[in-house]
């Protein structure tokens, strides 16, 4: 079989190109290996989240719960830094050398993650450089992302994007699971002392993260294949000579991209990730402040409220690929914020009734002590005193409308940002959208914890709602501006 060997960065020639029934199916070959690969990257940042602060305490006995915030940022910051970079790379090399890199790179830092017990001092350090570099191989989910873009056409695009997203939602949720499964190996597990590798609880998973990365960059070398087509589903075959490129060069790549769109689109995603950072990083404090929750039960109640907003993610993922061919894009970006408003909305306490007190953090002994439970809203936190309780009924329900409106958001501004660059190379602009996307998931927790340790729900929800309700109107001021670039410039009927 002849492989055919597109340049992603080069624009269509003139004239209708039928592509080939071979050509297709290694088209559609290549943006499956490419779905593989996001997965993989979500799993990649899952399977150890539960057990990071365990094994920090295990290896480094100085390092604290702050700490273990900068570790787990630095997942986001390497991926922000690295997006732009491999977007970059994209655009001008085979798609296939930043995706073997960028892999190449997450394996050796899963390695370097599980053998930084054996340093005498400083292994925390080593923790945080293992996951940043982590998070910098994921920088690659720009490149797949502008590779799907570039190589399905206007009709194809939100299906597309939908199961990209649909697959990095399932490798967060598996990751999880993954790791309770080598929980089974125990915290001491087996030593292979030839190579000081101790295979544990704590380290099989990212070594079973590092073989997938291996089988993945396999695939990448021996499937995938750079394929484009334009925004009709015409083949674009590659340019061969400057007086092809300067005759008959199609016209469809001509016109300027809307960078105004372009930023709109750049905030409204920036948005959306922050608040669902929010969410997620206030879920645990939430519940354990409002329900008397001990850690443990916080930890098991959440998790199955996350895995179940998890695979309402993946149902609603397969649901817009219908809806948006009879609603369009913008209307159901516009729809899933208006869903995530009245989610944040049903969180603002409005009942009469107080949250249980913990007393025993209480240095103020001129308050009156009405109980001694070792769980419920610590009473070093003043609006504890005077805020109402938040009903578990509220919370749920909040949580079933922002697991709805969240992928929503998502996928339709993936797939609007997409077909606004239209044919020209795209991977720079995915990296600054991922990179965007990445700092919100950095200044989300930051933001929430702050706001909700000093002033309680009632203004940290409050915020989020003027937050969501500003997207809104900015969505409604570039509503016109948000369409295809064929169809800006004419080419295709709106």
């Amino acid at each position: 079989e002849q492989r055919e060997e597109e340049s992603m960065s080069l624009p269509c020639l003139r004239g209708d190109i039928v592509e080939t029934q071979q050509h297709y199916r290694s088209r559609w070959r290549s943006i499956r290996i490419l779905y593989l690969t996001m997965f993989l990257s979500s799993v990649g940042f899952s399977i150890v989240i539960m057990s990071i602060w365990p094994y920090l305490q295990k290896i480094d006995a100085t390092a604290d719960a702050s700490f273990l915030g900068w570790i787990i940022a630095a997942y986001s910051v390497g991926q922000m830094v690295a997006s732009p970079l491999f977007g970059m790379w994209s655009n001008y090399r085979p798609r296939g050398e930043p995706l073997a890199v960028s892999i190449t790179i997450s394996v050796a830092a899963n390695c370097l993650y599980a053998y930084v017990h054996l340093p005498t001092s400083h292994n925390k350090y080593y923790m945080l450089v293992a996951r940043a570099l982590v998070g910098f191989g994921a920088g690659n989910v720009a490149v797949v992302r502008s590779y799907i873009a570039g190589a399905t056409s206007l009709a194809e695009r939100t299906s597309a994007m939908a199961n990209t997203s649909a697959c990095q939602a399932i490798g967060f949720i598996l990751g999880p699971v993954f790791q309770t499964c080598f929980t089974l190996i125990g915290e001491k597990g087996v030593t292979w002392e030839i190579i000081a590798l101790q295979v544990n609880m704590y380290t099989a998973p990212v070594l079973f993260g590092a073989l997938l990365g291996v089988i993945n960059i396999i695939l990448i070398f021996a499937i995938f294949r750079e394929h484009q087509v334009d925004d009709i589903g015409r083949w674009c075959k590659k340019i061969n000579t400057e007086a092809e490129e300067n005759d008959d060069v199609v016209q469809a790549t001509q016109g300027n991209i809307d960078h105004i769109a372009v930023v709109e689109t750049n905030i409204l995603f920036f948005v959306i990730l922050f608040i669902f950072a929010v969410f997620e990083t206030i879920a645990t404090p939430l519940t354990m402040d409002m329900y008397s929750w001990t850690r443990k039960e916080a930890v098991f109640y959440n998790g199955i409220i996350l895995g179940a907003i998890g695979i309402e993610s993946v149902i609603v993922f397969m649901a817009v690929k219908i809806l948006s061919k009879k609603t369009g894009e913008r209307a159901l970006l516009y729809g899933g914020l208006l869903i995530v408003l009245v989610g944040f909305f049903i969180l603002l306490p409005w009942v009469n009734k107080l949250p249980s007190i913990q007393w025993e953090d209480l240095k103020n002994n001129s308050i009156p002590r009405t109980t001694f439970k070792p769980t419920g809203c610590p009473a070093v936190q003043s609006w504890c005193l005077d805020t109402p309780v938040i009903h578990l009924a509220q919370y749920i329900t909040s949580d079933i409308l922002i697991g709805l409106g969240y992928p929503v958001c998502n996928v339709m501004s993936y797939t609007l940002y997409s077909k606004i660059l239209g044919p020209k190379p795209q991977g720079v602009y995915m990296g600054w959208l991922t990179a965007s996307g990445s700092g919100a998931r950095i200044f989300g927790p930051v933001f929430v914890t702050q706001i909700y340790t000093h002033l309680g729900p009632r203004w940290s929800f409050s915020l989020i709602c003027g937050i969501v309700v500003l997207s809104l109107l900015l969505l409604e001021v570039v509503y016109k501006r948000l369409i295809a670039f064929s169809i800006r410039y004419g080419r295709l009927p709106e």
